[in-house]
């Protein structure tokens, strides 16, 4: 894991290494390579239209954090 800052999967309050700034952090979440290979799996085992669940579902993917005042990232949980 490769975080600045302890990071959990929900926004949390810090502060920012680079601005120095109390704030609540900006989270974007990215799909994995675990993501794809749960989505592949639905696919075979399930039916093709269950493939999207894991690209919309927040526990499947890692949760990149930003500070919202300087945009600096602040870590990654990992899903």
């Amino acid at each position: 894991m490769n975080n600045i800052a302890p990071v959990g999967p929900k926004p949390g309050t810090l502060i920012c290494p680079s601005c120095r700034a109390s704030v609540v952090t900006r989270i974007e979440h990215k799909a994995t390579t675990r993501t794809h290979i749960v989505a592949f799996l639905l696919c075979l085992f399930l039916c093709w239209p269950c493939i999207c669940v894991p690209y919309c579902v927040d526990s499947c993917q890692n949760a990149d954090h930003y500070c919202p005042s300087c945009n600096a990232y602040l870590g990654t949980y990992q899903a």
